[in-house]
This record gives C-alpha cells, structure tokens and sequence, in this order.
C-alpha cells in the first residue's frame, strides 16, 4: 500500500494533467508495488478535489464490462469512475476535440435512477426496480495518465478513462424492452466502424450497475436516486479526430450523434 502523502501527489499530478491535457507517465512504472486499492484512494481524492474545485457528481461510469473491451484492453476485470455534471452533453453537439487527449468513443446504455442502491447485496432485480429508465448513450474516453502498457491500476487511478459522455435518443423503462437485445450501429463520418448488442456487457447491462452498487459499498459509498450509471461499452473504442462525426444508430431507441470540432 501507498503512503497518504504520495497518494496525495498522484491526484494532484492528475489533476494537473486534466488541466493542461498533457499525461503523465505511468503510475505501474513508478510505483511497482501500487495495488487497485491504492488506485481507488486516488481517483477518491482526484474526485473530491474536483467536487471542491465546483464540479458536481452526477453519476458513475463502469468500464472494461465486455469481451470487446477486456480484448483492446488486455485488462480482465471492470473498473469504475465519477461522472461531473460538466460531463454530461447533450446529442448533436459540437465537442472540443483538443480538450481531451487521445479521444475515442464507445456505444453504452445509461440507466438513470429513481431509487439509490447500497450494497452489498445488490442484484439484477434490485437495479431493475430502482431504475426510472434506460438512454442510449456515447462514451468519450478522455487518458491523463500515457496509454502504452497501462494496467488496471493506471486505469483506475485515471477515472476509469472518462472524459464526456452524449446522451440521446428514446428513454425506456427497463422492462419495455429486452435491454440484452439493444444493439446498435457506430458510423464515423458515414461509414460503420464498429456494431454491437447489449447482452455483450456481462450478459445484461444492468449486471454492471449491480456490481457497482456492490463494489462501491465497500469503499463506503453507494448510488443515489437521480445518477446517471454509464453501464459498459458493447463496441470496442473507436479513435475520433477533428472534424469526424460520430452517429450512433440504436434501431427502435433512437439516435445520438456528435461532431468533434
């Protein structure tokens, strides 16, 4: 485990590196002994500096849920990070391309919720009950730690890679539609870069939402009514440049769709 102080450093160097969009090298490289417990002390403390900052957490992103992703990734485990109401955007917006390093974009669902969840003991039912409803959603991956060799640590430690996310579409409730069944088609400036379905996330997307319920209740937390859950990307990370246009096609639930300017 890491001394308080030199967690403290690591959240303040990233909270520099979000500011000034330069990563800094990697934390496994420099701190061998480094463990995921010492990566959730700092992205805690890389959150509440932004909370004291004035950002506002709205909600919380799991990352690394399917195949897809454990496969770009070489990670085998899920991770999880905040998500600030800055980060929030709405579909057909423009994105500033170079106010995130190195961007791609996954195809998620969000589950939005009614009721808070506190694990542990959390299951698919619980989730599904205290769920208002389910959006489609883009991901934008934003890195403030280099990419080259990164582990699950260096992941963590980074907010889980969350940069943005797009919302848009047709909200659902969840038990309107067969939610292992939503598939959807990623275009970049018009042609299909990536397809997938839901049921890629763990089986159900909302098997995600109750492994973090259960995960965060050990750090002493849990999800509250009004969060925004990012439930895990069913595509592989898809590299955006400026001028691209991303359009993700979500059949019956709609569209969402933003240009990187």
């Amino acid at each position: 485990m890491l001394e308080p102080t030199t967690i403290e450093a690591i959240a303040d160097e990233l909270v520099e590196a979000g500011r000034t969009r330069t990563p800094v090298p990697l934390l496994t490289a420099r701190y061998p002994g480094m463990t995921v417990e010492d990566s959730y002390a700092v992205q805690q403390l890389w959150r509440r500096r932004n909370e004291e900052a004035g950002r506002t957490l709205v909600g919380r992103k799991i990352g690394l849920t399917s195949k897809a992703m454990q496969a770009a990734t070489g990670i085998t485990e899920p991770d999880y990070g905040a998500i600030f109401d800055d980060m929030v955007l709405d579909t057909g917006c423009s994105v500033q391309w170079d106010r995130y390093t190195h961007p791609r974009v996954e195809v998620e669902l969000a589950f939005v919720l009614k009721d808070g969840l506190k694990g542990p003991g959390v299951t698919i039912f619980d989730v599904l009950k205290a769920t208002d409803y389910v959006v489609p959603a883009l991901e934008i991956l934003d890195s403030r730690i280099e990419m080259e060799g990164r582990t699950i640590v260096d992941t963590i430690s980074d907010n889980a890679a969350m940069g943005a996310m797009v919302i848009g579409g047709n909200p659902v409730k969840p038990d309107a539609v067969d939610l292992r069944w939503v598939s959807a088609i990623l275009y970049k400036n018009q042609t299909v870069e990536e397809t997938g379905v839901a049921a890629g996330v763990l089986d159900h997307p909302a098997n995600g939402v109750h492994w973090l319920a259960n995960k965060i209740a050990a750090h002493g937390d849990s999800l509250k009514a009004g969060d925004i859950i990012l439930a895990g990307s069913f595509t592989r990370p898809m590299w955006v440049y400026k001028g691209d246009t991303v359009h993700a096609d979500y059949g019956p639930l709609g569209s969402v769709t933003c240009r990187f300017e």
